[in-house]
């Protein structure tokens, strides 16, 4: 059910343009995370070597700025960089996670309480079933509880833990400024 309260108008006073700044708050878009997965270590350190050496033309190009050959190189490793972001670009897997309305959140969480096990070691939810069925939840690729479950129970430690972290962390994502004027 959705009423229209009017705005004080103290607050028509500050904003004079209150109804449009009301429409925003109303159609902001949740948060959104991505996890980049990429296998090809020979292109992910092409890559951090192409940054490397643009790294260092650069500071070469800080010593003599109106070297010719020196911005010819900038230019040359800059685009090496680029060449080389796109390799790993194309080898990666991008999954995207969205933030769940809140109080699905807080029903996610409250339809996976934690064993007697978990509740005498200070967990407030069961993660070994919480955990698949956050990524679940929050994918926005389609990501299903089955492959959230293959992914955290077969993918390394490290893996498995940045895979449940993505969808937990777009959870607590915070795009405000408090005390801003």
């Amino acid at each position: 059910m959705s009423t229209t309260i009017e705005p004080p108008a103290n607050a028509v006073g500050k904003d004079a343009h209150w109804a449009s700044t009301l429409e925003r708050l109303r159609n902001r878009a949740r948060p959104t995370l991505k996890l980049t997965i990429c296998d090809d270590h020979a292109a992910k350190a092409a890559l951090a070597t192409a940054q490397y050496a643009e790294r260092r033309i650069k500071e070469q190009a800080e010593q003599d700025p109106q070297s010719p050959e020196v911005k010819k190189a900038v230019r040359a490793a800059a685009a090496e960089v680029k060449k080389a972001q796109q390799a790993v670009d194309a080898a990666s897997i991008v999954l995207t996670f969205q933030a769940l309305e809140r109080t699905a959140l807080d029903k996610l969480k409250k339809d996976h309480p934690p064993t007697e096990e978990q509740a005498e070691d200070g967990h407030d939810w069961n993660l070994d079933t919480l955990g698949p069925a956050l990524v679940a939840a929050a994918s926005v690729d389609g990501i299903t509880v089955q492959d959230a479950t293959a992914f955290l129970e077969t993918w390394s430690d490290a893996e498995a833990a940045a895979l449940f972290q993505a969808a937990w962390d777009v959870q607590y994502e915070s795009r405000l400024d408090l005390g801003k004027d």
